[in-house]
């Protein structure tokens, strides 16, 4: 049972928006999907409470903000969303329940500041040996001087860029009606489905 665990220390670069979109896209694939959500603010447990009944369906998680148990039977696929600021011993429970991490981050100083620290602090957690690490640029403008400067960084960095997402409302109407881009008319959605190709290869491999 793949467990895909979204994190990042610093608050607002999108976690809940992967979380609930990768939640999403296995639905839409028939998996028996279950969205965890460790986060206090709870944006993926809104998001899924205003999912119509008539998508595939997703299921519950309840997750305690200070500990992590084994996911309830029936699930083929878990995804969880994490708070900013996950560390420590908690950010060690979260890795030894995945088997994939997604970090997402914005161009800017103090996001690739705050990333660089984090993937410091992952590589001396004994639990994150054992995962697949993968970037995620968030809000993204190809043609600016961020974004090679986002480009650098994951560079340096040694791991994949899974995606570099772009700035759309897209994102902001769909968390609203507890929606994905996998549950929408391909033709509408063609342009930010096209930016999730190599994560959702990587999430499948």
């Amino acid at each position: 049972m793949p467990v895909v665990v979204v994190a990042q220390p610093k608050g607002g670069v999108g976690k809940s928006t992967l979380a609930t979109q990768i939640a999403g896209y296995w639905a839409h694939c028939g998996h028996a999907v279950l969205l965890g959500d460790s986060d206090r603010q709870q944006s993926a447990s809104g998001w899924l409470a205003q999912r119509p009944a008539s998508l595939p369906a997703i299921g519950r998680w309840e997750l305690q903000p200070d500990f992590l148990t084994r996911p309830p039977a029936g699930a083929s696929h878990v995804v969880i969303d994490t708070p900013a600021g996950a560390h420590g011993w908690r950010l060690g429970d979260l890795l030894r329940s995945a088997d994939k991490l997604i970090v997402p981050l914005q161009p800017g100083r103090f996001d690739m500041a705050a990333t660089h620290g984090f993937l410091a602090e992952l590589r001396q957690q004994r639990g994150a040996r054992q995962v697949a690490i993968g970037l995620v640029g968030m809000r993204v403008n190809p043609r600016t001087l961020a974004a090679a400067a986002l480009q650098d960084f994951v560079a340096a960095t040694g791991l994949p860029l899974l995606a570099g997402l772009r700035s759309t409302q897209t994102y902001v109407r769909l968390a609203e009606q507890g929606r994905s881009l996998f549950d929408e008319p391909p033709g509408r959605v063609a342009a930010d489905v096209a930016q999730w190709q190599g994560l959702l290869q990587w999430l499948d491999a």
